[in-house]
């Protein structure tokens, strides 16, 4: 039992003096404290972005129902890890089914599906499929990103998932050009065409779930979760390709390179299984009980910021142009200067293999110094590493080839570390899983989409690496510029944006 406190009556404690207090009473004290700090809250609920009291008696909790706040709860710890170990696992496979067809364009897509082409021809032919997926991944982020930031973030990380993991099997089952002429290229292009939707929504979801689920102090390290999923998946799949490409080459073509992509329906049903077990984004949950039924659809709150949207796309945009030129022009450019193909891809591996620790690594240090200064420095670094590293690609030497990718792709994890968290926290929650998936998958657009074809076509009229340079250093500059032109965000307040 307890007792309210009105306009005549006074607590216990202070109608009964110190002296004559037994345990009991001191019992019901306390309850009573229990109690009216409790009404009091829910009478005056606090507002978003608004921090806890610090004059808090002692011994008295505030439920932490915001992800801003450290997790205390063990339960709730525990749930933070399984979220991040879901986003994690669920962008590898993403990021597998989506990479695993850069190494198919680079040495497979050419010989089967453009049989009537000169090899050069045929690889640029083939890289034009592999844009087709860029091209899509904005039309992926903004409708998904849209039921993302309405109905929930998890719902549309199952939907992606099985988009992508149906795409993908069905890549491992199209007929070559011999067997259905042209049909078979087109046939390519609007599969990739659904793995650019599919991973289109994934990240953004997937980054928003580990991002909002954390304390505001880990952010950076939590999100890069999400992006260490794109070097595991790219080692997955360079792997096994690596494995089937050791079969004669007249295998290799006709089917072997089709069973990774067939591999894919295992691995959706292992992403499936772990999706399901997370629970929603609590930030989420909480703007949707406090903001009004009727919104204006997720998009129009981005396009009113447009200037925020188009910082996010072009700083970005730098890091995928390194990505990709990893990805798909090195394996080619390095094969071609006579290195052993094999050793070749087995380099890219190794390379993306400790990348994983070095995304982390940086997504961990941007929670320290800042997101802007680490993503500058891997911009920077690697423009002035760009002569060497193409000399390196070019030697033929087994040794050099793999130094030349170690040094790229950490250069990249020094960009692709914080990109989660600098995107993310720069957009407001009812609109965040829209305005982050655009800007993510427009700077995929513009960074990585027409690199390689661009790379391969300057490749083929100069037969020199300085073109090539020039290239990269002019999107790397351009990506600095807008990084420069944005505000440091890792101390952004989430609910208050």
């Amino acid at each position: 039992m307890c007792f309210p406190r009105s306009a005549n009556t006074h607590p216990v404690s202070e109608r009964v003096p110190s002296g004559r207090r037994g345990p009991s009473i001191d019992i019901i004290n306390r309850c009573c404290l229990h109690v009216n700090l409790l009404r009091a809250g829910d009478r005056h609920p606090r507002s978003h972005g608004t921090r806890p009291s610090r004059t808090r008696p002692r011994g008295v909790r505030v439920p932490a129902h915001t992800a801003s706040t450290a997790p205390t709860n063990p339960r709730r710890g525990k749930e933070i890890r399984r979220v991040v170990l879901s986003s994690y696992l669920g962008s590898t496979i993403e990021f597998y089914d989506f990479l695993l067809y850069a190494t198919a364009a680079s040495l497979v897509f050419g010989p089967v599906f453009f049989t009537g082409l000169d090899p050069l021809a045929a690889t640029i032919a083939s890289y034009g499929t592999f844009a087709a997926g860029y091209l899509a991944r904005p039309l992926g982020g903004l409708v998904l990103g849209h039921f993302g930031d309405r109905i929930g973030r998890k719902r549309m990380l199952v939907l992606s998932m099985t988009i992508m993991g149906v795409a993908s099997f069905l890549i491992g089952l199209v007929p070559p050009a011999s067997a259905i002429g042209s049909w078979g290229a087109i046939i390519l292009v609007g599969l990739r065409i659904c793995q650019g939707i599919a991973v289109g929504g994934e990240w953004g979801g997937a980054a928003l779930m580990s991002l909002e689920h954390a304390d505001r102090k880990q952010r950076g390290f939590a999100a890069s979760f999400t992006n260490a999923g794109a070097p595991s998946g790219a080692v997955l799949g360079t792997l096994l390709m690596s494995a089937f490409a050791t079969l004669p080459r007249e295998q290799f073509l006709a089917w072997g390179w089709r069973i990774p992509f067939l591999l894919s329906a295992a691995l959706l049903v292992l992403g499936l299984f772990v999706r399901s077990r997370v629970a929603e984004s609590p930030i989420f949950q909480e703007a949707m009980r406090s903001s009004p039924p009727r919104r204006r659809a997720p998009v129009l709150d981005v396009l009113r910021r447009p200037r925020t949207l188009l910082l996010n796309m072009l700083g970005c945009s730098g890091s995928f142009a390194i990505q990709i030129l990893f990805a798909t022009f090195a394996i080619t450019y390095a094969s071609a200067a006579g290195a052993d193909e094999q050793l070749v891809l087995l380099s890219f591996a190794i390379a993306s293999f400790l990348q994983i620790g070095t995304v982390l690594a940086f997504g961990k240090l941007s929670d320290v110094v800042g997101r802007r200064p680490v993503m500058l420095g891997g911009l920077a670094l690697f423009a002035l590493l760009l002569h060497p590293l193409f000399g390196w690609l070019g030697s033929g030497n087994g040794t050099l080839v793999f130094l030349a990718f170690l040094v790229g792709l950490t250069c990249h994890a020094m960009t692709y570390g914080p990109m989660a968290a600098y995107i993310s926290e720069q957009v407001g929650t009812t609109s965040r899983y829209t305005g982050a998936s655009l800007g993510y998958q427009g700077a995929t657009l513009l960074g990585a989409g027409l690199t390689p074809v661009v790379l391969a076509s300057l490749h083929a009229a100069h037969r020199t690496p300085t073109p090539l340079v020039w290239f990269m250093v002019t999107v790397c500059a351009l990506s600095a510029a807008a990084v420069l032109a944005t505000r440091e965000s890792k101390d952004n307040d989430l609910q208050a944006l």
